[in-house]
């Protein structure tokens, strides 16, 4: 393991001068498509986790487990998971800075405060989840038949929290300092460890949907354990020493000045789609069920914007640091572009292979129907969530992070609610709630326009490119 680590950090330097730094030096195209893919890769075998949990309980115990993993349990996993990932990405903004501005002292005291906030929160969620999962449940109206699946899927999932935190600080830290690829390797090796063991306990020893929680806390245990030898045998300044392990305030503030924003987005975002869900609960099983395969489909498209999210907001982050402003402005409308280019693609390709994938998840008739129905009406509105995507994460790379949130919370997450609850009085029914989705994107994007352009931390950043 020491050789693939060293040879892994002696990869990112061959071939180019000392101090060479490709996102701060390369060709932008070609850093942040070298940059996204790995990171793209590595979010789908993320994503893979509790989609091949989903997969396979469905085939092999049934539509209610399905939905007790892949609909509710999912929702709320992203609620409190989601906050803590958004607080690892102020600790990817606050190292990219200082490594790109090759402050190397501050490099290492920002990863081990970063690890200090990682073990904190896992704490933290065990002990909320192990406490709150069965009023949660009962709180989002889960039908009685899904009930008990959800509560065990959750409770043991929470057993293995600190472990997912751990891994998702450790590979933020990675990322921000341009090692998207090891991160990567570490992905697929506890995803092919946790699609095993998921056939093991669920098919072999019929465990159902604790089995399948699990392989999951199981597989991410493998994934943390790899992230946390490579950053101690690293000889870079981001080597994490356990010794070292400390919170410096100073450096925690500025972390969670950038990370909590983000975490609060995450949480509204999450704490909009239960609302969402517990509608969603009152149309019964095999509306719920077709509700969670689309969202295991439509987690596509999310984990792509995903990757290209993190890859502008390294690529700002760097940037900043190093003082070039104009580098920093273009990888913007680089970034832009090649989300637009991914999402036609990914459309076409939904339209095309959706019966496909939705049969891998069910057999069942009615619930293969509804979910082809769902795919065909809010796919098409893909490219009005492009804006709400890369415009935040630049803005997140050069620390303008709470007016970003702000804009996000209102517009994708407060209307949206509105609308369900407004307009669903008025107009009950499936695609009413769902159109609360397009038209949160398109308003949305146009208030990042005008934010990004006429108010945000980017316009002083132009007048300083002009004097």
């Amino acid at each position: 393991m020491a050789d693939f680590v060293e040879g892994e950090d002696m990869t990112l330097k061959k071939n180019h001068p000392a101090g060479y730094n490709g996102i701060t030096d390369g060709v932008i195209w070609q850093q942040l498509l070298l940059f996204f893919f790995p990171i793209l890769f590595g979010t789908f075998f993320q994503q893979l986790y509790n989609t091949a949990d989903a997969m396979i309980v469905g085939k092999f115990v049934g539509k209610e487990a399905l939905s007790a993993v892949g609909g509710t349990t999912g929702t709320l996993i992203n609620l409190l998971v989601g906050f803590f990932v958004g607080m690892s990405s102020g600790a990817a903004v606050v190292v990219s800075q200082f490594y790109g501005a090759k402050e190397d002292q501050q490099v290492q005291k920002s990863v081990h405060t970063s690890f200090c906030l990682a073990l904190a929160g896992g704490v933290a969620l065990l002990v909320i989840g192990e406490i709150f999962t069965p009023a949660a449940i009962r709180a989002m109206g889960a039908p009685e038949e899904i009930l008990g699946y959800s509560v065990t899927y959750l409770r043991i999932y929470f057993l293995g929290i600190i472990g997912n935190l751990v891994y998702n600080m450790g590979a933020a830290i990675l990322r921000a300092v341009g090692d998207s690829k090891r991160p990567l390797y570490f992905l697929v090796a506890s995803c092919l460890t946790n699609i095993a063991l998921d056939l093991l306990f669920v098919v072999c020893f019929h465990m159902e949907v604790a089995g399948a929680a699990l392989a999951t806390i199981m597989s991410q245990l493998l994934s943390a354990v790899l992230v946390m030898i490579t950053l101690i045998r690293t000889k870079e300044s981001y080597r994490f020493i356990p010794k070292e392990l400390r919170v410096e305030p100073v450096l925690l503030k500025r972390i969670i000045k950038i990370g909590l924003p983000a975490g609060l987005q995450s949480m509204m975002y999450s704490i909009s789609n239960i609302l969402i869900q517990a509608n969603i609960n009152g149309y019964g099983t095999n509306t719920i069920a077709s509700w969670a395969v689309y969202g295991k489909i439509d987690g596509i498209f999310w984990m792509t914007m995903d990757a290209m999210g993190i890859s502008v907001t390294t690529f700002a982050g760097q940037n900043f640091g190093a003082g070039k402003i104009r580098r920093l402005k273009k990888g913007t409308y680089v970034g832009l572009l090649m989300s637009t280019i991914i999402t036609a693609a990914l459309g076409l390709f939904m339209f095309t292979a959706g019966p496909v994938l939705i049969s891998l998840f069910t057999n069942d008739a009615d619930v293969m129907a509804e979910s082809m129905s769902i795919i065909r009406f809010l796919v098409p509105f893909w490219f009005c969530y492009i804006c709400v995507n890369v415009y935040p994460c630049t803005l997140r790379g050069v620390g303008d992070a709470l007016i970003p949130m702000l804009i996000i919370c209102v517009g994708t997450c407060i209307l949206r609610v509105l609308w369900v609850f407004g307009a669903g009085a008025v107009h009950p029914g499936l695609y009413t709630t769902l159109t609360s989705y397009p038209l949160s994107w398109s308003i949305t994007s146009l208030a990042f326009l005008v934010y990004y352009y006429r108010f945000s931390a980017m316009r002083k950043l132009n007048k300083l490119i002009e004097e």
